[in-house]
C-alpha cells in the first residue's frame, strides 16, 4: 500500500500541506507583527500630531490673552502715563487668568516698567534681557512661540523661576555626553505684543510659562490623546518637552515611581531629531521601559531647534496583541492543514496528468519561458485553467514586447536628440569663425572715408545681416549649452521693461494691448541679461502670434517660492494671453527640440528648447498652464538665493 500511486500521492500532500502550513505560519506571523507595528506607528504618528496641536494651542492663548489685554482703553492709558501701580494689578490679573509664570510690561528703549513677581516695579531700569523683546523691538509686530530664557532673566523675574529651570542632569543610558552638571536655563512658551498709539511705538506686553518641571502640558496630552488608558496598571501613554536633549516637562516615570525629569534622550534620537531636523518613529527604550515612540523637533521664535515634543505607547500591549493574534492564526493553520489532509486523501485519486503539466509550466515561467508547453486542454475543470494559464501567458508575451519596443524607442529618441545636440554644437562651431571674419572685414571696410554711400548701405546691411546669423549660431550655442553665461547684476522690472519695448510696435501694429505690472521689492538677481531677454522676446513674440486682434498680453513680476522646491524663494515672470491656448497632447511636447506647431518655415522648433535650457542653467524653472481657446500662461522662475537642502521651509 505504500509503493501505491495513491499512497505516495497522499503521503506527498501530506508533506507538502505541513511544508506550506509552516511557511505560512512563519509568513503569518511576520505578517501579524507587521501589521501590529504598523498599527502602533500610525497611532502614534497621529497622537504626535496631537500632541503638536495642544502644544501650539498654549501658545496661541498665551497670545490671545495677551492681545485682548492691550487692547483695552484703560491699558493703553496707563501705559502711555508709565503708572506702574495700575498695570502691576492689571498684569496680576491677566497672570491668574491665563496662568503665566511671567508677564511684564518694556518701555520703548527696551526697560523693565513692571512685571508680576516680588519685584514688580524694578528701581534699576535696565534693559530686559529677554529674547522676545529683542524681536519685537526689530521687527515691531507681535512674537509667540517657544523660547530660551537664561536663569539671569528668571531669577530678575522671580527666584522661583530660576530655581524651578534649574535640574540636575541624571545619568542615562546610551545618552550622549554633556560636560555640564545641570541645566540652569528654561524653555517656555511665551508671546510678547507691541502697544501703539497713532503709530507710536508705546510699549511691550510679554508673558509667558515656563516648561521646566511643569505637568500641564503633557498630563493634558496623556489624558486627551490617551484617555487615561492603562495597561497592567501603568499608563499606556506617555508625554513629554525636552529642552534640547532633556526631559525638563513629563510624565514618564523613572524606577523609582518618580517623573524622570533629568534623564536625557538616547544619541540617536537627538542627532536624527535635533541635529538632523528630522521626526523620529520607531520603538525605543525609555527610562525604564521599551515603547513605540515619535519625536519631532521644537523651534524657537528665531527658527533654531531648541527642544523635541515626544509621545510614545507602551510595547508590551502591543506584543500581548501580537501574541494573541499569532496564537489564534496557529489554530486555524493547524485546523487548515488537518482539513486540506482530509480533502487531499479523498481527491488524490482524482489528481491527473494536467496538473503535472500545469506544474512545470509554471515553473518554466518562473524561469523566464513565456511560451511552456500545456499539453492538449482537459475537458474537466482542469481545462479552465490551462485555458485561463494560456491567456494569461500571452498577455505576458504582448505586454513583455510593448515594454521591449517601448525601451528601444526612448533610447533611439535618447540617442537622436544627443546626436542633435552634438550636430548643432559643431554647426554652430564651424559657422561661427568665418562669420568673424565676414564682420571684422566689413566694419574694417566702413572704417574708409572714400567709399560711396550705396556701398556703405550695403556694407551695413552685410553687417546686420551677419549680425542675425551670429544670433542664430549662438542659438544653436545655447541648445546645445555650448555658450558661457555672462552674468551681471541685473534689475528684473527694468530687464522686462527693455524686451516689452521690442516688441510694442509689433503689438501696436496688430491690434493686441501689451501691459506689465511689476512686482515691488524685487532683489537685484545675478544672471545673463542678454540671454534672459532673448527668452522674453521668445515668449512674447509667441504670445502675440497666438493672439488674435484685440486680445490682451500681460507681463508681470512677483517675489515668490518655487512649487516645486520649498523654501526656495524666488522672482516669478508671467506672461500671459488670450490666445489659442495650447492642446493637452502637445504640452509635454512644448520644450522638446525641433518640435512647432507653425507652418512650415514660420518656426525652427527651437525657441522654447533654448529657452528652457537658458532658465535652468541659470538655476530656474519654466512652468506653462493654457485652455484652449482661453489663452495660456509661461511662467519663468529665478532663484534668488541659494538655501541648504536641510531647511525645511514651507513654501507659498
Amino acid at each position: 500500500m505504500l509503493y501505491s500511486t495513491r499512497s505516495k500521492l497522499v503521503i506527498g500532500f501530506l508533506s507538502v500541506s505541513f511544508l506550506v502550513g509552516v511557511v505560512s505560519l512563519l509568513v503569518g506571523g511576520q505578517l501579524i507583527y507587521k501589521a501590529v507595528v504598523n498599527e502602533a506607528t500610525n497611532r502614534i504618528r497621529l497622537d504626535l500630531n496631537a500632541a503638536r496641536e495642544i502644544y501650539s494651542t498654549r501658545i496661541n492663548n498665551v497670545a490671545v490673552s495677551l492681545n485682548i489685554t492691550t487692547l483695552g482703553r484703560g491699558f493703553c492709558s496707563a501705559l502711555e502715563m508709565r503708572d506702574a501701580p495700575q498695570l502691576v494689578g492689571r498684569l496680576m490679573r491677566l497672570a491668574q487668568q491665563t496662568e503665566l509664570d511671567f508677564a511684564g510690561i518694556v518701555t520703548n528703549d527696551g526697560k523693565t516698567l513692571c512685571r508680576i513677581g516680588p519685584n514688580p516695579m524694578p528701581k534699576e531700569t535696565t534693559p530686559a534681557d529677554n529674547p522676545l523683546i529683542s524681536s519685537v523691538l526689530q521687527r515691531r509686530v507681535a512674537v509667540s512661540g517657544t523660547v530660551v530664557l537664561n536663569k539671569e532673566f528668571l531669577f530678575a523675574e522671580d527666584p522661583e523661576l530660576a530655581d524651578r529651570a534649574r535640574i540636575k542632569l541624571l545619568p542615562t543610558p546610551r545618552a550622549a555626553p554633556r560636560p555640564e552638571g545641570e541645566e540652569t536655563s528654561g524653555m517656555a512658551l511665551a508671546a510678547a505684543i507691541p502697544v501703539f498709539d497713532k503709530g507710536e511705538l508705546l510699549g511691550i506686553l510679554y508673558g509667558g510659562i515656563l516648561l521646566n518641571r511643569s505637568q500641564a502640558i503633557v498630563d493634558r496630552v496623556r489624558e486627551t490623546v490617551f484617555q487615561q488608558e492603562t495597561y497592567k496598571g501603568h499608563s499606556i501613554g506617555t508625554a513629554t518637552i525636552f529642552f534640547k536633549d532633556l526631559r525638563i516637562s513629563t510624565n514618564v516615570l523613572a524606577p523609582d515611581g518618580k517623573r524622570a525629569i533629568g534623564t536625557r534622550v538616547s544619541k540617536e534620537v537627538r542627532t536624527r531629531v535635533l541635529i538632523e531636523g528630522k521626526k523620529w518613529t520607531d520603538r525605543a527604550f525609555v527610562v525604564s521601559d521599551w515603547y513605540i515612540t515619535a519625536y519631532e523637533p521644537i523651534e524657537d521664535i528665531f527658527a533654531e531647534r531648541v527642544g523635541m515634543l515626544y509621545v510614545g505607547v507602551l510595547e508590551a500591549k502591543y506584543a500581548e496583541v501580537r501574541r494573541k493574534a499569532l496564537s489564534v492564526f496557529i489554530l486555524i493553520t493547524v485546523a487548515g492543514m488537518a482539513l486540506a489532509i482530509g480533502v487531499g486523501y479523498i481527491l488524490a485519486g482524482k489528481i491527473t496528468r494536467p496538473v503535472h503539466q500545469l506544474v512545470e509550466a509554471s515553473t518554466q515561467v518562473s524561469q523566464g519561458n513565456l511560451s511552456p508547453e500545456i499539453g492538449p486542454i482537459s475537458k474537466s475543470e482542469i481545462g479552465v485553467l490551462q485555458r485561463t494559464l494560456k491567456e494569461m501567458l500571452s498577455s505576458l508575451r504582448e505586454r513583455d514586447r510593448r515594454q521591449r519596443a517601448e525601451s528601444e524607442i526612448r533610447l533611439l529618441q535618447s540617442e537622436k536628440q544627443a546626436s542633435i545636440g552634438r550636430l548643432a554644437a559643431g554647426v554652430a562651431h564651424e559657422i561661427n569663425n568665418p562669420l568673424t571674419g565676414v564682420l571684422t572685414f566689413t566694419h574694417m571696410l566702413l572704417r574708409h572715408k572714400d567709399i560711396s554711400d550705396e556701398v556703405r548701405s550695403d556694407l551695413q546691411t552685410i553687417a546686420q545681416e551677419t549680425e542675425r546669423v551670429r544670433k542664430i549660431v549662438k542659438g544653436l550655442l545655447d541648445f546645445s549649452q555650448q555658450t558661457k553665461l555672462d552674468l551681471e547684476p541685473t534689475d528684473v522690472n527694468r530687464l522686462v521693461r527693455s524686451a516689452i519695448s521690442l516688441v510694442e510696435n509689433q503689438a501696436l501694429i496688430k491690434g493686441i494691448d501689451l501691459d506689465f505690472g511689476p512686482g515691488e521689492g524685487l532683489p537685484v538677481r545675478i544672471l545673463d541679461r542678454s540671454q534672459l531677454r532673448s527668452v522674453l522676446l521668445n515668449i512674447i513674440i509667441n504670445a502675440l502670434d497666438a493672439t488674435e486682434p484685440g486680445g490682451n498680453i500681460s507681463v508681470s513680476t512677483a517675489l515668490c517660492v518655487s512649487p516645486g522646491k520649498p523654501g526656495r524663494k524666488g522672482i516669478e515672470i508671467a506672461i500671459t494671453d488670450t490666445g489659442c491656448g495650447i492642446s493637452p497632447e502637445n504640452l509635454d511636447k512644448l520644450f522638446d527640440p525641433f518640435f512647432t506647431t507653425k507652418e512650415v518655415g514660420e518656426g525652427t522648433g527651437l525657441g522654447l528648447a533654448v529657452s528652457l535650457g537658458i532658465v535652468e542653467r541659470q538655476g530656474g524653472t519654466i512652468r506653462v498652464q493654457s485652455e484652449i481657446g482661453r489663452g495660456s500662461t509661461f511662467t519663468i522662475w529665478l532663484p534668488v538665493e541659494e538655501r541648504s537642502e536641510k531647511h525645511e521651509d514651507t513654501g507659498c
